[in-house]
């Protein structure tokens, strides 16, 4: 049975370079939320610095939703539309 990094390594991504579909305003987030963020992503598209600095890279997002329900408490802090036509992720398998 195939793993889930091979599973997800059967997906197209297109990213629309200067248009991220996804941001982040980690200033308006919490220790705790900015944490969650790290856990919850199934791409593992956050990531936080040793100073407790939240990074991000939409490269790679499975459109899933999860940072969004993390987010929900917080008003502002995070911005998420679907990509534009023909970018984002395709799914390939199964």
């Amino acid at each position: 049975m195939p793993s889930v990094e091979q599973k997800l390594s059967e997906n197209k991504f297109v990213v629309d370079e200067g248009n991220p579909h996804i941001e982040v305003d980690a200033a308006l987030l919490d220790a705790a939320t900015r944490h969650a963020l790290t856990v919850v992503c199934p791409a593992g598209l956050y990531s936080q610095d040793d100073k407790g600095g939240l990074r991000f890279d939409c490269a790679g997002c499975l459109e899933c939703g999860a940072c969004r329900v993390v987010c929900a408490g917080h008003p502002g802090a995070l911005r998420w539309n679907h990509p534009r036509p023909s970018f984002g992720v395709a799914y390939r398998f199964g």
